[in-house]
C-alpha cells in the first residue's frame, strides 16, 4: 500500500471525536478489498479491527471465512460483526462463519448488528445454502441487533453510529462511524456520493471509502473523479480506497489516494 495523500482538518460537530488519551494501537486488516465480482482476484468486503477489548468485523462478504484462515485469524475469536448493508458481498459469509464455529466446537457468543431485517435475511440465506442449518443445536448463541439512522449502537468493544447511504439493497444501507480502541474509523459501505459522508468522516482517524469506478458514474457506487472533487470536504486524517472493480484497479497509477489490498494492515 503506497501513501500518496494525507490531509488533516477539524470541523465543529456534535459527533464524538477520537479519545486522545487512549494510546492502545488499533490494527485494521483488509481481509477483503474487492467488489462483488472479485475484481483483481480480491476477496469481498471485510475489515478486521483489533487492539480494542475484542476484535470486530466490519462486513462479512461471502469469502470471509477463507480470508480469515488465510490471514491466520481464528474465526472463533470473532465475537462481533457490524454490517453496512444486506448485499451478499457484504454479509453472505456469516453462514460459513457460524458453521465453522459449530464444527470447531466454538462456545463464544456471536453478536451481529446491521440494518433492519438483518436476522431474517441471514437466516433465509443460511437455509437456502444448507436447509435445516438454522435449527441445528450449537454450543454458542448467535444474536442479531438492528441499527437505526444516526443512533449510536453499542456492539461489544465498539460504538457504531450508522448514517443512511445511497445504495439500494432491499433494506437501509449505511455508512458506519465506528469508535473503537480510542480511535474513530469511518466506513462508507457501498454508496454513491452523498453529503452525509461529510459527517461520517468528520475528524475520523481513518476513512475507508468504496471506489467502485474510476470515472464512470453509476447509481449506488462511488467513482474516483467525484471523490477527488469532494475530498476537501472530508475532514478526516486519512482516506483509503476499497471495493474496487477491475476497471478501477486498472487506473491505480492515476489515483492520488491510498488504495487497499487484501491483507494490508493499517495501524492507528
Amino acid at each position: 500500500m503506497t501513501s500518496r495523500s494525507r490531509t488533516t482538518g477539524s470541523r465543529s460537530s456534535c459527533l464524538r471525536p477520537a479519545n486522545p488519551d487512549n494510546l492502545q494501537p488499533v490494527r485494521l486488516t483488509f481481509l477483503g478489498s474487492g467488489d462483488a465480482f472479485a475484481g483483481g482476484g480480491r476477496f469481498q468486503a471485510c475489515l478486521h479491527l483489533a487492539g480494542g477489548a475484542d476484535p470486530l468485523l466490519l462486513d462479512c462478504g461471502a469469502t470471509t471465512l477463507v480470508a480469515l484462515k488465510r490471514a491466520d485469524i481464528d474465526p472463533s475469536s470473532i465475537g462481533f460483526v457490524a454490517l453496512s448493508h444486506l448485499h451478499g458481498d457484504h454479509f453472505a459469509g456469516l453462514p460459513w462463519l457460524i458453521l465453522d464455529g459449530q464444527f470447531s466446537k466454538r462456545t463464544r457468543p456471536l453478536r451481529i448488528a446491521g440494518p433492519a431485517g438483518v436476522g431474517e435475511r441471514v437466516n433465509h440465506t443460511f437455509e437456502a445454502l444448507y436447509p435445516g442449518a438454522t435449527a441445528a443445536e450449537r454450543a454458542f448463541e448467535t444474536t442479531f441487533g438492528e441499527f437505526s439512522e444516526r443512533t449510536p449502537y453499542e456492539l461489544g468493544p465498539a460504538r457504531i453510529t450508522p448514517f443512511e447511504a445511497r445504495h439500494s439493497s432491499g433494506a437501509p444501507s449505511y455508512a458506519l462511524r465506528v469508535e473503537y480502541g480510542g480511535k474513530v474509523i469511518a466506513y462508507s459501505g457501498d454508496t454513491e456520493w452523498t453529503d452525509t459522508l461529510i459527517d461520517v468522516a468528520d475528524r475520523a482517524d481513518l476513512f475507508v471509502c468504496e471506489c467502485n469506478f474510476f470515472e464512470r458514474r453509476g447509481p449506488g457506487h462511488m467513482d474516483y473523479r467525484t471523490l477527488a472533487e469532494k475530498r476537501s470536504q472530508l475532514k478526516c486524517d486519512r482516506l483509503v480506497l476499497t471495493h474496487m472493480s477491475e476497471q478501477m484497479l486498472g487506473h491505480l497509477s492515476d489515483v492520488e489516494f491510498e488504495a487497499a489490498s487484501d491483507g494490508a494492515v493499517i495501524v492507528l
